[in-house]
């Protein structure tokens, strides 16, 4: 533009700035339904999106917490929202074996943080103290929904699963007698066990159906997966940036997540050490298919196992790039 005229030169500038600010701007919008509020597992969209990860890939998030999986697969079958995060395996793989329009592109969580308690003074102690109690789970369909079945089944009890929508719903309900035994996962119920209000009588972890499987699913709708593959790909690209920054020695990242939740930046960092290794949030396998497969049919998510062909529709993760 060195020989140009004034006027030619500055439009040429005016239009140059627009396409520039144009490509800026230009986000795509994902709707998101989360199960549960405040988890270290659940919150990396939260802690992405704080840090700017998202917006560097081009994405735009809006975000909506729900009690549990079943509410967050449900948003995703209506096709209210782009993606859920943190539905339940076996409610997923029930929904899809009935004709449901659910897809899975990553793990959400393999293995859990999950614990249940009761109040010290309840008298119940382990599982094995709650026949004829109530046993609380998010949501049917949900992740703690078919780890308390599991429980039912493998420890031969007579309690009632009782769903009870998020942790601090069922706390309450543990505190005002409503239900005998609560579910929660950290931080949740630290306050009130270092007060010796509550003790943990349980951890998902004490289930064979959670060591090393994934329990927790990232979903979509075929519609979304074929209108927006590529803002999908973009996605799952900044989701697991956004892990390796959760992992990393940054300081940020836990002065947010205590932020976000509520607690001191020295109980958030427990949270993450002691709870929540990088390998449970990993989301490029669905770990454990030889065993949830099966169980699936157990827990009567599903009337018979699904194939190999039907697990190749149903799960279609974006590949991590090189």
């Amino acid at each position: 533009m060195r020989n140009c005229k004034p006027l030619l030169c500055a439009a040429s500038v005016f239009a140059a700035a627009l396409t520039f600010s144009s490509q800026a701007v230009a986000e795509d919008l994902i709707k998101m339904a989360i199960g549960q509020r405040g988890n270290w597992d659940t919150a990396v969209p939260h802690l992405g999106d704080k840090a700017g990860i998202f917006k560097k890939h081009g994405i735009k998030l809006e975000l909506l917490y729900t009690a549990g999986g079943g509410e967050t697969q449900q948003a995703v079958i209506s096709n209210s929202v782009d993606i859920g995060a943190a539905a339940g395996v076996y409610g997923v793989l029930g929904a899809f074996s009935k004709g449901a329009p659910v897809r899975i592109i990553g793990a959400q969580a393999t293995g859990a943080a999950d614990f249940w308690y009761a109040k010290t003074d309840s008298g119940i102690k382990s599982l094995k103290d709650t026949n004829g109690k109530t046993l609380a789970y998010s949501t049917n369909g949900s992740s703690t929904h078919a780890i308390v079945l599991a429980f039912i089944k493998e420890n031969k009890l007579t309690a009632k699963p009782t769903a009870t929508g998020n942790p601090a719903s069922t706390l309450t309900a543990v505190m005002t007698n409503q239900v005998d035994v609560g579910w929660a996962s950290p931080p949740f119920g630290f306050k009130e066990m270092d007060a010796g209000q509550i003790n943990i009588i349980a951890k998902a972890t004490d289930s064979p159906l959670v060591r090393g499987q994934t329990i927790r699913l990232l979903i979509s709708h075929p519609d979304t997966l074929a209108k927006k593959k590529e803002a999908l790909q973009r996605f799952m690209d900044a989701y697991r940036e956004t892990i390796d920054y959760m992992y990393s020695d940054n300081p940020q990242v836990i002065k947010d997540y205590a932020e976000f939740v509520g607690v001191s930046e020295a109980v958030a960092k427990r949270v993450r050490d002691e709870f929540f290794p990088k390998s449970l949030v990993d989301p490029d396998q669905i770990k454990g298919l030889d065993q949830i497969v099966p169980d699936a049919v157990t827990f009567k998510y599903t009337a018979q196992p699904l194939t190999s062909d039907q697990l190749k529709e149903l799960i279609q993760i974006p590949p991590r790039k090189k």
